[in-house]
């Protein structure tokens, strides 16, 4: 178990430095995108996006956490490329859907020639998810980051940069299928170095169909979670402006770096639980997932207060100030929602292996709850004549609303299923937290440039100090410190 453990800390160290190195690399494309191609181009992106990459997750088929379970059986050695092919054939159905019907990812813009094109990115998206994740069942976090926290982020920055002087009307959308093309690249290669080419190799329909019924509960929960983070701009797409839903997008690209470090770890946590499972030994699975979720928690929380607290000058720096520090709201709002969802996250990567059906039903119950909650915050705004901004920050509270109700509903399945509670939470987290917002607010007398130079690695410094210090057991410190 603790060799269990300690190859989660080094997971959870590559993640964390890689989802910073992955916000530092994609500031210059938001700031191009914005300074360059204008709020409407970017809520032009942000809306075929959510359409894109909901299509890809759904073509996963849940394999991005269900892959963990199919390579442990016996007789897998050509697993992976099982699963490989089964996502390739599910991509084809949307791909082909979305070519026909282009309106379905631009639908308050015209057709460009172009736009016909971009569900091609479909299948580049997500083969690349699960050849990351079949890397990781083999605890190679290296690759997800080098693929996703550098060369997309900086393949789209560079594309960027060159498509505007060539097609900048259309410059924003190649330049992310560009990147997803190169991230795709950056995961076949380690993919196939690891896994070598299929031997022997002759897939049969009838198994990679059980393969996929199999995993379709999974699918439909992971499919509702990756949901739950694009509904909001999919409902604001149809209540607001293009340029909001641009701005709203932006502060979900800074938020993305909280939010990829805990998905990061569900499929090393996949080999590690279902290890623990075939042992019988639920209870070690709760306690494996509890200090894991400390783990994220604390990461979120540390760089959740830093980024938020420097929101404003943070917002005003990628785009013009007097539009886009209307998204400081939205920002601090996500940050939240992403924290509150890390009891969620660790409860349900035991719940797919043990409870999967009562899982998908309370995320089920949760998408619902916040698509109701959006549209009734957001037309509480409109009503008030509240600006654009605070109707986006409905759709932000919703989110967080329905995630932390989600989180205590899936804990208190957890412990059920597993005979064991479910706690990421420990007291440290506290004047971890008021001495991170002491710092952060001090930092606000600073000069703009100073908050994000000094005031932010100094927030996150602090708050990091004090739960290394004192948060952490001796077992945590232990676990990271092999990692290295």
């Amino acid at each position: 178990m603790t060799t269990d453990l300690a190859a989660l800390a080094q997971g959870g160290r590559t993640s964390v430095a890689g989802f910073v190195i992955r916000l530092v690399a994609r500031i210059p494309f938001l700031f191009i995108a914005s300074q360059w191609y204008g709020a409407n181009a970017l809520g032009r992106l942000a809306y075929a996006i959510a359409i894109v990459e909901f299509a890809a997750q759904l073509s996963t088929l849940g394999l991005k956490r269900g892959l963990a379970l199919h390579l442990t059986g016996a007789g897998k050695a050509n697993g992976a490329w099982d699963a490989v092919l089964v996502v390739l054939g599910a991509t084809m159905i949307p791909t082909a859907l979305l070519m026909l019907v282009p309106e379905i990812m631009f639908p308050n813009s015209a057709i460009k020639p172009l736009d016909y094109l971009m569900p091609l990115v479909i299948p580049a998206v997500a083969l690349s998810d699960v050849m990351l994740a079949a890397l990781a069942f083999r605890f190679d976090v290296r690759s997800t980051v080098r693929a996703r926290a550098i060369i997309e982020p900086w393949t789209i920055s560079i594309a960027a940069i060159a498509l505007w002087w060539s097609t900048p009307s259309d410059g924003l959308l190649v330049s992310y299928a560009l990147s997803m093309m190169a991230a795709l690249v950056a995961s076949a290669i380690p993919f196939v170095r690891s896994y070598g080419w299929p031997q022997d190799w002759k897939p049969r329909a009838i198994e990679l169909y059980a393969l996929a019924r199999h995993n379709a509960p999974l699918a439909a929960a992971d499919a509702i979670e990756w949901g739950s983070r694009r509904l909001d701009t999919v409902i604001l797409g149809l209540f607001v402006s293009p340029a909001m839903v641009g701005i709203y997008w932006v502060a979900q690209q800074i938020v993305s770096v909280p939010q990829k470090l805990k998905t990061s770890f569900d499929p090393v946590l996949g080999p590690v639980i279902t290890r623990a499972l075939d042992e019988g030994d639920r209870p070690a699975v709760a306690r494996q997932i509890s200090q894991v979720g400390f783990w994220i928690l604390a990461a979120q929380l540390g760089i959740g207060l830093s980024l938020a607290l420097s929101g404003r000058e943070l917002m005003a720096l990628i785009g013009p100030k007097q539009d886009f520090v209307g998204g400081n709201g939205s920002l601090g709002l996500l940050l939240a929602a992403e924290a509150l969802a890390s009891l969620a996250v660790v409860s349900e990567a035991a719940l797919v292996y043990v409870a999967r059906h009562k899982n998908m039903l309370v995320s089920l119950a949760m998408i619902v709850m916040q698509a109701v909650l959006s549209v009734a915050l957001i037309e509480l705004a409109k009503a008030r004549g509240w600006p654009e901004g605070w109707q986006a920050a409905g759709a932000a509270a919703a989110l967080a609303i329905s995630l932390g109700l989600g989180s205590l509903g899936k804990a208190a399945l957890a412990k059920v299923a597993l005979g064991a509670p479910v706690s990421v939470w420990r007291w440290t987290l506290v004047p971890a937290t008021l001495a991170a917002m002491i710092i952060g607010l001090a930092a606000h007398r600073l000069p703009g440039w100073m908050q994000l130079a000094v005031g932010l690695p100094a927030t996150l410094g602090l708050f990091g100090w004090i739960i290394w210090t004192y948060g952490f057991s001796e077992e945590d410190r232990a676990l990271f410190r092999k990692a290295r």
